[in-house]
């Protein structure tokens, strides 16, 4: 039974089906640093197995992929298939139900690549498509989908972003000298690199230490990327005072959380969870952690790391240097093991995701 299951499973969707929500995923993705705190959506819609249809979620605020791929065809889907990587909205926001524009299109056919996690979605949209008589299928590269609005998929079952922990350090695991020096371990590639990987984020989270040590800009310096993310620093102790400091430039907005807006913890320390459950609620799907030792240390022993990506250099920097995290740990048995996802080289530097077990 169960064999039959899968290749009837498996067989529900052609290659055609498969090629056109791939194309969906691909637009979708156009929408990255555009779309605020609503996840990135991509819609295709076909007639006698011909497009006659594609577009994206563009920007916060407008038209949904779904209606903006509606508008080229003047709503007039009649026989038509239509492939969206996420379930269509059943609630007005900014904009209209989607699911009510294509009822009120007359489709004939919804592929939807995965359902909303959203409380306000989540299931209502499918079922009001097959209460008007339409066919949905639901599954088609989910995983994709999935891993595409990780972020947004994270916040709306648990409050809090998905947290991606960049960390550049020598072979010897080393982040910084003793004197806070860091400037530069990695390549001007993988610095570059770095850039990209802000813009994919919508927030960037460093510790006050980083601030006063390095006074970095923390803003995506490339700008045909298009973003700015919030710039947001753990300050436990009150030390970023000084409104000259790079972190308060005009490129982007600035966050200081310390014991005026976050719970503190009995250590004087700020509560880390409750911090990101702050940010969470600014409509945060994906943060960036770039920080010292000892917020990458604290983060981890939280269990407040989704992912990390590390920029290995082919140097070493001693026994004095600091490490990558700060982690009292006595015993093997207390180890924090990781699983490699990916593995690629930038100019002589080594890139490393990675994801916490």
């Amino acid at each position: 039974m169960i064999i039959n299951l899968y290749v009837i499973i498996i067989m529900a969707f052609n290659q055609q089906d498969t090629e056109c929500m791939a194309l969906a995923l691909k637009l979708s993705k156009l929408g990255r640093g555009s779309v605020g705190a609503n996840p990135m959506v991509g819609c295709v819609i076909t007639r006698d197995n011909k497009i006659i249809a594609q577009d994206y979620h563009r920007q916060y605020g407008g038209g949904h992929a779904e209606v903006n791929a509606l508008d080229q065809i003047n709503h007039n889907a009649d026989n038509c298939d239509v492939y969206i990587t996420l379930e269509p909205c059943s609630h007005r926001g900014k904009t209209p139900p989607c699911v009510n524009a294509l009822i009120n299109a007359n489709v004939s056919k919804v592929f939807v690549a995965t359902l909303d996690s959203n409380p306000e979605v989540s299931g209502s949209g499918v079922r009001l498509l097959r209460d008007n008589g339409i066919e949905v299928e639901i599954g088609l590269l989910e995983n994709a989908a999935l891993e595409l609005n990780r972020g947004f998929f994270k916040r709306m079952k648990t409050g809090l972003p998905f947290v991606t922990s960049k960390i550049a350090m020598s072979l010897d695991g080393r982040v910084a000298m003793k004197n806070g020096q860091s400037k530069w371990i990695t390549s001007n590639e993988s610095r570059n690199d770095v850039q990209k990987l802000r813009s994919q984020n919508q927030a960037i989270l460093t510790g006050s230490g980083t601030i006063l040590n390095d006074n970095p800009m923390l803003t995506v310096r490339n700008q045909e990327l298009n973003s700015n993310p919030l710039r947001v620093v753990i300050d436990s102790n009150n030390q970023i005072t000084d409104e000259s400091l790079n972190i308060f430039s005009n490129d982007s907005e600035t966050l200081i959380l310390n014991e005026s807006n976050t719970k503190i913890l009995e250590n004087g320390k700020l509560d880390l969870e409750s911090a990101l459950i702050t940010i969470g609620s600014l409509g945060i799907n994906n943060l960036l952690l770039e920080a010292g030792s000892g917020l990458n240390g604290a983060m981890i022993e939280a269990g407040l790391i989704d992912e990390f990506v590390i920029y290995t250099a082919p140097i070493i920097l001693g026994s004095d240097a600091q490490p990558m995290m700060q982690i009292p740990l006595k015993e093997m048995s207390e180890k924090i093991s990781l699983k490699i996802i990916e593995l690629s080289q930038v100019a002589d530097d080594i890139k490393i995701r990675a994801v916490p077990l």
